[in-house]
């Protein structure tokens, strides 16, 4: 059982920055792929960026160069930095992990993009 806390989102101005933050219960975190999803109202949840247990990243086009993804293995924690945020970054940001054909969420975290 992997519990899973995302925090950091909030409302920003178009151009403006947050860092999403993922902290995950249990003691195996290191060996885990992790990514950040996104479900924008009326939108089916998205992928935004995935980091594997050997620091190798991918991202949607639609963030690239604005938007990175890191983990800290001591701490448990997996983070979004979001940069040059624009209105269509809007939405609820979700934290995942895939376990043996399992997917285990968060319970989002809403990002506002708004002037």
């Amino acid at each position: 059982q992997v519990q899973l806390a995302e925090s950091g989102g909030g409302l920003v101005q178009p151009g403006g920055s947050l860092r999403l933050s993922c902290a995950a219960s249990g003691s195996m975190f290191s060996i885990y792929n992790m990514g950040w999803y996104r479900q924008a109202p009326g939108k089916d949840r998205e992928l935004v960026a995935r980091i594997t247990s050997g620091g190798s990243t991918i991202y949607a086009d639609s963030v690239k160069g604005r938007f990175t993804i890191s983990r800290d293995n001591a701490k448990n924690t997996v983070y979004l930095q979001m940069n040059s945020l624009k209105p269509e970054d809007t939405a609820v940001y979700y934290c995942n992990v895939p376990i043996l054909n399992y997917d285990y969420w968060g319970q989002g975290t809403q990002v506002t993009v708004s002037s």
